[in-house]
């Protein structure tokens, strides 16, 4: 299998500072493309390979919804989740579960304990245990299953790559990204997961952020639906005070990261971003996104600052701010 970039092809995104004292840095690459989809700045190697994690989830969200899955709204925003396994998160997937009349026990996710802190406090109150459904992408499983019973595929065996929603859902990957995927890999969930270019994925990204519903085309509609129902209800991405949410909630962006220090995000103008950490961590991951897009006069440098006082990038000692997870540009 191809192997995913070298350090050689990575330039420092991102430093950690303690007491004024440089403690940790964060190397990776990165590309923005301009709202008409030129390339306006590369950081390091963009033709690199990556696996993009759970930033690959409009994509597969796409491909059902071009198969007929009826989504739209909070539906639609959960289909496209890395969610934090809150009960509204959780009575959504069920939703989607109901329309294709499977209970929760069809998911092919592992179980899990719900992201957000307090619905998993009052879960172990509560003497409960991990589920699939709380998993934090169980919207994604959900909308799988639901197109496979839409159209007379076996449900049982939808996470299979040669399953015919995983042929659609490559397809279509290859479809946006503009190149043939490089591999398929088993992501953390157990969803085939495909190896693609930095550049690929910020093709894809931006085509989906720049859509409109009333495209002439119906993958551009569906794409248009999808931004649309995410910027709508932030929550559903993500989950309250995260950073999906947050950045999308105050900045309109539309934003999406994935394990491992993948990030993608589209401002409102159209202006997209697109990142890999070369040590796998998304600590700093959002605030590299959104100095990258400020500077490119995307995005309003008092609604960043704001954004970013917001997000965990504080470094503490003793109980005290020391410091700062911050964009080494």
């Amino acid at each position: 299998m191809p192997q995913t970039f070298a350090a050689t092809d990575a330039v420092e995104l991102a430093v950690v500072e303690r007491s004024g004292f440089v403690e940790s840095r964060h190397a990776g690459i990165a590309i923005v493309l301009a709202a008409d989809g030129t390339i306006a700045e590369r950081l390091g190697d963009p033709s690199a390979l990556i696996l993009p994690r759970s930033s690959l989830k409009p994509l597969q969200a796409l491909a059902c919804l071009s198969a007929g899955a009826p989504l739209e709204g909070e539906r639609l925003g959960l289909a496209t989740a890395s969610h934090s396994g809150t009960d509204r998160h959780v009575a959504v997937v069920r939703d989607i579960l109901a329309l294709a009349e499977l209970g929760e026990d069809a998911l092919g996710c592992p179980a899990a304990w719900p992201g957000d802190a307090a619905t998993r406090d009052e879960l172990v109150r509560e003497l409960g245990q991990p589920s699939r459904i709380r998993m934090n992408c169980s919207g994604k499983h959900a909308t799988m299953l639901l197109t496979s019973v839409l159209n007379g595929w076996d449900p049982e065996s939808y996470l299979a790559p040669d399953h015919p929603v995983q042929i659609l859902v490559r397809e279509t990957v290859e479809r946006l990204i503009g190149e043939k995927v490089a591999a398929t890999a088993v992501d953390g969930c157990g969803a085939p997961v495909y190896a693609m270019t930095l550049f690929g994925l910020a093709r894809a990204i931006h085509r989906i952020g720049n859509s409109s519903t009333t495209s002439p085309f119906a993958l551009h509609r569906s794409a248009g639906a999808l931004v649309d129902a995410v910027r709508a209800d932030p929550w559903t991405i993500d989950g309250p005070g995260r950073a999906d949410t947050l950045a999308i909630e105050r900045l309109g962006v539309f934003a999406k990261g994935g394990a491992e220090g993948v990030m993608v995000m589209v401002a409102p103008n159209g202006t997209t971003v697109t990142l890999k950490m070369l040590d796998g961590s998304g600590r700093a991951a959002t605030a590299v996104a959104l100095r990258l897009l400020e500077r490119h006069g995307a995005l309003a440098s008092a609604d960043v600052a704001d954004t970013m006082s917001r997000l965990p990038l504080a470094v503490t000692g003793g109980g005290q701010d020391v410091g700062a997870i911050r964009p080494a540009f």
